[in-house]
């Protein structure tokens, strides 16, 4: 790190000599924070809205589901160009090109006259916050040292897993009282003031390096990943098109997607030889972060499918309105919320393994019990089921996050922050379509053998917390593999094995 600060003058020293840049690196982060929560928020914000938009809109439940889909989809596609954004150019810039695109999806969205335009706005939205989140865990990485990290990590891990959480909350109070554009109007607002401050305060603590961008990789990651996701709401497509045929087989996306993502890890491995990858697969050589990787992925299409799949329930099976929806779904985000600071203090005492165990099992064992839900199913058990899978899951986020990229090279970091992201939305998106996909399917068979609509949506959800709960044994597995990164000097190449 240069001596002088952003603006040329001598930048104060620690006594061992190096400049005390701490006052300014607590002001990055706290921006980037602020700004990623605002992000994030959008999120989950209209998983309480899928009804409403559903009868507003005349759109089927899976068309509004893309709501969310595509969002998390649109930053999976976005996320791994950002690698190449963050070594070619300053904090500052990449800052203030994430905000304005996600202040100007949020200005489409808000005016949009019907569903299309709307789903063009959200996309615009996602670019936005998919350059935010790597932004935000590169520039901890870079700044924050390693016996430090988890406790800033608890902190972004509110950002990730409680902004989520209190989307639906604070879009069904805006559903109850107004519109649904109205989720747009009063984001828009706080997004212009993060932009006006931290275009203001947000100084450049990185070094630019020339980066070459492959325009091809980005080509084919756009195929793979949007092809996997798009091909398993096609599934639930198939059965809520009443009376009609989908233009094409829904199997035919999941074919284009898995053999672009193929033609896309070949070719990374062949750009990497020259440090030319959009996306860097030599994160994977370290064991820890492989693992870690694949928990968080399990972990993502765990949480978004229920979040999806939560309000749907609460709504349609309990006949909820969208108020009392996000208001049940507040306690959890605030549990959340309130224990992750206490795991990265845990963790950077303990490390990973105490705390992933016992939070993989519990976020297991809450997804069984939800098989059991149905429209008898009583409004204190499903608080308490909520909360549990709130407290499993931030017993999780911190320790994937500060372990994983504390297993790689300071030079991999950027890399390593894009296939996190990469692989957070992915898993996310996928399991918000995969579950909409096999409640869809079931409600539609039983329906048409003749069950009523309630009892037979009830069963639909039951299948798809299934699916997740089997999913979710093979995290409380791969737990007993995470094991705390080696306290290396900051850049050094990690351990073989770890």
């Amino acid at each position: 790190m240069s001596p002088t600060d952003v603006n040329g003058a001598s930048a104060p020293h620690t006594p061992l000599g190096e400049p005390d840049h701490s006052a300014r690196n607590r002001l990055v982060i706290g921006l980037l924070l602020v700004s990623a929560f605002v992000v994030i928020l959008n999120e989950t914000i209209m998983s309480v809205a899928i009804p409403h938009l559903m009868h507003d809109l005349d759109i089927s439940a899976g068309s509004a589901q893309w709501m969310t889909s595509a969002f998390m989809l649109t930053m999976a596609v976005v996320i791994p160009i950002t690698g190449y954004l963050l070594q070619r150019l300053n904090t500052r810039p990449v800052f203030i090109l994430a905000m304005s695109l996600f202040s100007a999806g949020t200005l489409l969205s808000g005016f949009a006259p019907g569903f299309e335009v709307l789903l063009v706005g959200r996309i615009v939205q996602a670019c936005g916050t998919a350059v935010m989140m790597p932004l935000l865990m590169t520039t901890v990485m870079n700044l924050v040292p390693p016996q430090s990290r988890g406790r800033t990590m608890g902190n972004i891990s509110i950002v990730i897993s409680v902004a989520p959480a209190l989307g639906p909350t604070i879009g069904g109070f805006i559903l109850e009282h107004l519109e649904w554009r109205w989720m747009f109007y009063l984001v828009l607002p706080i997004a212009l003031a993060a932009l006006a401050l931290g275009a203001a305060r947000i100084q450049n603590v990185t070094t630019p390096t020339k980066a070459p961008l492959d325009l091809l990789s980005v080509l084919l990651s756009a195929l793979g990943f949007g092809g996997l996701v798009y091909g398993l709401s096609s599934l639930g497509g198939e059965a809520s098109h009443a009376g009609g045929a989908m233009p094409f087989p829904s199997w035919l996306p999941v074919v284009v997607g898995v053999v672009a993502l193929g033609l896309f890890i070949a070719r990374q491995f062949s750009l990497q030889k020259r440090d030319a990858a959009l996306l860097d697969l030599r994160t994977f050589k370290a064991r820890i972060f492989s693992i870690s990787v694949l928990m968080m992925g399990i972990s993502m299409m765990a949480m978004f499918g229920s979040l999806i799949l939560l309000p749907i329930y609460m709504q349609n099976v309990l006949g909820l309105d969208a108020s009392q929806t996000g208001l049940l779904l507040l306690p959890g985000g605030l549990v959340m919320g309130l224990m992750a600071p206490f795991v990265g203090r845990l963790f950077d005492r303990f490390g990973p393994t105490v705390l992933l165990v016992p939070g993989t099992t519990l976020v297991s064992a809450v997804l069984w019990t939800m098989t059991t839900l149905n429209q008898n199913t009583a409004i204190p058990f499903l608080l308490g089921l909520h909360v549990v899978l709130s407290i499993g899951l931030s017993l999780m986020f911190t320790p994937l996050f500060t372990s994983s990229l504390g297993s790689l090279p300071r030079k991999l970091y950027s890399h390593g922050s894009a296939v996190i992201g990469t692989i957070q939305q992915v898993a996310g998106a996928a399991g918000i379509a995969l579950f909409v996909s096999l409640m869809t399917l079931r409600t539609a068979d039983l329906v048409s053998e003749g069950v009523p609509a309630i009892p037979a949506m009830s069963q639909g959800i039951q299948l798809a917390f299934l699916c997740g709960a089997v999913i979710s044994l093979f995290a409380i597995v791969a737990a007993f593999f995470i094991r705390r990164p080696p306290q290396e000097p900051v850049g050094a190449e990690p351990v073989p094995g770890h």
